[in-house]
């Protein structure tokens, strides 16, 4: 069923209010305004799918659906105009808070442009109920734009799951609207595949750890399994709940290098590490396209893994226990709020085991190809680059390991050359915010009283935390940090402003020119120099009980990243022949 829209607002009302439908919505109360009329006329639309109730008073209105969702254990939405509209909802709001009640309120706005210069009915609505809703947000500026309408599908789903878990409240969205607010023709064309679109959104049940397994995964033999960034406590029972499911599907598990999976391989036999440079092949990232997605836990750092899933738009299901939304790509997903361990010790129901299927094998057949061919290719480098680090730290450190590893480029060569190995090595690291802020200080508190640990990072995040090392009379245990010194910023030569210079060296690579010896002299911090890869192999397989030392690896810059991404697209292309 396709619908052509030649309003852009409308289109934008339209995608909200069917997508609140699908969800299960069935009240919605509405109070008069001028701002609000595309949610008004599309949700009027839906009826009798979703009951609609004009209430002229907004105070009265937030009460009366805090009523309707007290007696009916379901969300209830609220819409309103712009202005002090939305603030007559306030009372509503808290005491939605400490009756854990679900409101879903939806207060629309005048765009930025009209804000901050005294034009009618204009507030500030962002954030207007403080610190009471469970989750707020502002949408964007409607847009006929696919990418912009999955984003505007996905805030919904998220609204709707956060003011019901993990308690019941109120989730606040404020959405802006450019004239013409009625449903009149503004230019635009767009023609919307609604059963396409809307397709996989199911309605939400009153709690997910009560799901059933999805028995749509019993259907499906072309699905993977998307082993995300995770720190679980227990690594191991980790590991083996996402085996577990793996083994009963048949379906691959493409293991992001900052995951505890790739260092259990024994556990996993369908374990994909080398998914980044299998998906540089074209030719071949076709012919893998699945039908679904299990992710667990927050998406891995590869790029060319997030472009692929937007592009072959599979299904997804998000397995994670946390209330926020991880879900960055706005596809179709559906968030299971369950741990992988939870899903691994369920006895309600199991799913059938089926023989294993030409998609698996494939999957197999060609990780088999590529790590075969990364490692006698990374193997037989004499020369020092930073590629190669993380490399032979992932099959040379002892079991047991801890590992902080800085962000940047750090926690990108660990996605693309970390070797699966049996050696329980445990990775940490900083990916809540991605920066390169307190590196040093994180790493030793992880080292800390525990076994002795490692650190791998590039020169400015180090500098950036040189404070740390003040921690060291503190410091109980042992740190060696791999110090991988290119005198800047490796990431940006990944990056267009690469290309031109002036302003890139002053600006983004930012060269600090520092003499580290002298520096770990300087905190009486132990210091060597790395000159080949036997002394570095030699250094990593016993590690010291207590102190910190530095291992400074110096590697070129520009030719690390020059290596990096002929090798990437050679390896890829290998695949060819």
């Amino acid at each position: 069923m396709q619908f052509t829209f030649n309003n852009i607002n409308q289109l934008w009302s339209y995608v909200l209010a069917e997508t609140l439908k699908r969800l299960g919505l069935s009240c919605a109360i509405i109070c008069p305004g001028s701002r609000s009329t595309p949610l008004t006329v599309a949700f009027a639309k839906q009826s009798p799918d979703i009951e609609v109730v004009s209430i002229l008073d907004e105070r009265s209105a937030g009460f009366f659906a805090l009523g309707r969702a007290k007696a009916t254990g379901k969300p209830v939405v609220l819409v309103c105009t712009s202005g002090t509209a939305g603030a007559n909802f306030y009372p509503a709001v808290i005491e939605a808070k400490e009756s854990r009640v679900s409101l879903l309120i939806l207060t629309t706005d005048r765009p930025a442009e009209l804000r901050e210069c005294h034009s009618g009915q204009t507030i500030d609505q962002v954030k207007l109920y403080g610190n009471y809703p469970n989750w707020q947000n502002e949408l964007a500026i409607p847009s006929a734009d696919m990418g912009m309408l999955s984003y505007l599908r996905q805030m919904v789903i998220h609204g709707w799951e956060r003011c019901q878990f993990p308690n019941g409240g109120a989730v606040h969205l404020n959405i802006p609207f450019r004239d013409p607010l009625a449903p009149v023709p503004d230019g635009t064309d767009f023609k919307l595949d609604c059963e396409e679109f809307f397709d996989g959104i199911i309605p939400t049940q009153s709690h997910f750890a009560n799901y059933p397994l999805p028995k749509e995964w019993e259907l499906c033999n072309r699905g993977i399994i998307i082993a995300g960034v995770a720190q679980p406590k227990q690594p191991e029972e980790y590991c083996r709940a996402i085996a577990y499911l793996a083994q009963t599907l048949h379906w691959p598990v493409l293991a992001e290098g900052l995951s505890p999976v790739r260092n259990y391989t024994n556990i996993n036999p369908y374990l994909i590490s080398s998914y980044d440079i299998i998906l540089r092949n074209q030719e071949i990232a076709k012919e893998l396209t699945p039908k679904m997605v299990i992710q667990i836990g927050e998406m891995p750092t590869s790029r060319k893994l997030r472009n692929w899933l937007i592009a072959t738009k599979p299904y997804c299901w998000l397995i994670d226990k946390s209330i926020k939304n991880l879900d960055s790509l706005h596809g179709k997903t559906t968030h299971l709020r369950i741990s992988i361990e939870e899903m691994g010790r369920r006895e309600s129901r199991e799913i059938e085991k089926r023989s294993i299927n030409e998609y698996l094998e494939k999957w197999c057949a060609i990780e088999n190809q590529v790590r075969s061919k990364i490692d006698a290719y990374i193997e037989n480098i004499d020369e020092l680059i930073e590629c190669k680090a993380a490399w032979l730290i992932s099959h040379t450190l002892p079991p047991g390991t801890p590992i902080f590893i800085s962000n940047s480029m750090p926690v990108r060569d660990v996605e693309f050359f970390w070797k699966p190995n049996n050696l329980k090595i445990k990775p940490y690291f900083n990916r809540g915010a991605n920066g390169i802020d307190g590196t040093l200080s994180t790493a030793l508190g992880i080292a800390h009283y525990q076994q002795s640990s490692v650190m791998l990072t590039g020169d400015l995040a180090l500098l950036h935390d040189t404070n740390g090392f003040l921690i060291r009379n503190k410091f109980i245990g042992h740190l060696t940090i791999i110090l991988i010194n290119n005198n800047g910023g490796g990431i940006f030569e990944m990056l267009p402003i690469a290309k031109f210079d002036p302003p890139f060296e002053e600006f983004f690579a930012t060269p600090q020119d520092i003499d580290f010896a002298k520096l770990c002299a300087t905190y009486n911090v132990q210091y060597e120099l790395i000159t080949s890869w036997e002394n570095l192999t030699a250094r990593l397989r016993f590690l010291p009980k207590d102190g910190i030392r530095v291992l400074e690896i110096k590697t070129n810059r520009k030719s690390d990243a020059q290596w990096r991404m002929e090798s990437l697209k050679k390896l890829a292309e290998y695949l060819g022949t």
